[in-house]
């Protein structure tokens, strides 16, 4: 041991020894007082409605006392007579102290920023943006995670740093070819971010499933189906779907075929006609310039045939089928009154032991 301690601090006195301790004692004391006083600050800009300044002072609160020891170290150095392996090490291990200070200082000051766009998403309409606040901050700090980790290699090593990233491309190309499908899961979030198919919220129909999307992660997106199952669909493979957004559609459509029997008198058909139009003449869901459509458009084998087309405003699905349940009750009704007959598919039946004759026949 005195062996170890000769090698790292040389023919120290006590004093110099001690005046190190006391600076770093001095700096972790200064920094804990500091911490309290950006903390109170904080609470008080907050209270003043002034978000970003209180984000930063609590930031700064975080990493005040490591910062404050490094440099009380650092400088504490200079008090000591270090022999060459001892200037060798401590040199090391102020550059380790410097760069974990700094990167934890630029780690916590990525949600200053963050806050900022933050409360500017939280003013639009869409929630998908607000999704992308958490996705860019957990990038950036990781991507500080990374240049610290090589940065420290770097100290450690005493290699240039190309030769370093060089070294982790190898791995990092295995660790890709290994989660590869996790990379593109990513970049599917980073697409779906960017174009904004949907919003969270939003009823979509994708692959087959039918519902609203309740959370869009950093992998995947999970949908509730009508069913009330939860499923989840990978980004990566949502990127490349065809994504139908029932949620975003301006109105509701509805197309209606009502057959007339072919012996039905000629006057009945324009009562039939009138009776439909009166009915859809500026209904409840109607908009300008979505004018309800109604014609005699087709003979059929078997009856005469009336499209019956219009447009619900705004696409409120309940609201839609309980005007529609309405509206099929008043043509029944209507009909009924003006002795209106329906006119209904006939069904033809082959029989295979019956004459030609038979078989054409028509029941």
């Amino acid at each position: 041991m005195d062996t170890l301690n000769k090698t790292l601090f040389g023919e120290n006195e006590l004093w110099r020894i001690l005046i190190l301790a006391g600076l770093i004692l001095t700096a972790f004391i200064g920094g804990k007082i500091l911490k309290f006083f950006f903390k109170r600050s904080s609470k008080k800009f907050e209270a003043k409605g002034w978000s970003i300044i209180s984000c930063l002072m609590d930031e700064i609160a975080e990493f005040v006392t490591l910062i404050l020891i490094t440099l009380a170290f650092i400088f504490g150095l200079k008090v000591l007579i270090l022999g060459e392996s001892g200037r060798a090490f401590f040199e090391t291990l102020s550059e380790i102290l410097g760069a974990l200070a700094i990167g934890y200082a630029i780690f916590n000051l990525i949600n200053v920023p963050s806050r900022w766009f933050e409360i500017k998403t939280a003013k639009t309409e869409t929630k998908l943006d607000d999704m992308l606040v958490p996705l860019v901050r957990r990038s950036l700090k990781f991507t500080v995670i990374i240049l610290l980790f090589v940065q420290i290699v770097e100290i450690l090593s005493d290699k240039p740093i190309t030769s370093i990233i060089a070294g982790l491309g190898i791995g990092g190309l295995a660790i890709a070819l290994a989660g590869q499908e996790s990379i593109r899961n990513f970049f599917g979030s980073i697409m779906i971010l960017a174009d904004r198919p949907f919003d969270v919220g939003d009823r979509i129909v994708v692959d087959g499933h039918d519902g609203p999307v309740v959370e869009v992660g950093l992998r995947s997106t999970k949908v509730e189906t009508l069913e009330g199952h939860l499923v989840t669909i990978p980004n990566g493979r949502l990127a490349d779907m065809s994504i139908q957004n029932i949620g975003r559609r301006p109105f509701i459509r509805r197309i209606v075929n009502i057959g007339l029997p072919f012996d039905i008198e000629p006057s009945k058909i324009d009562t039939a006609l009138e009776i439909l139009r009166t009915l859809l003449k500026e209904h409840k869901g109607f908009q300008d310039p979505f004018e309800p459509r109604v014609y005699l458009n087709d003979i059929k084998d078997d009856r005469f045939n009336i499209i019956v087309i219009y447009w619900f405003h705004p696409p409120a699905y309940w609201d839609f089928l309980e005007f529609g349940e309405w509206f099929n009750k008043e043509v029944h009704l209507q009909f009924t009154e003006a002795n209106i007959p329906f006119g209904y598919p006939s069904q033809r039946i082959h029989l295979a032991d019956s004459s030609p004759m038979d078989r054409d026949s028509h029941h």
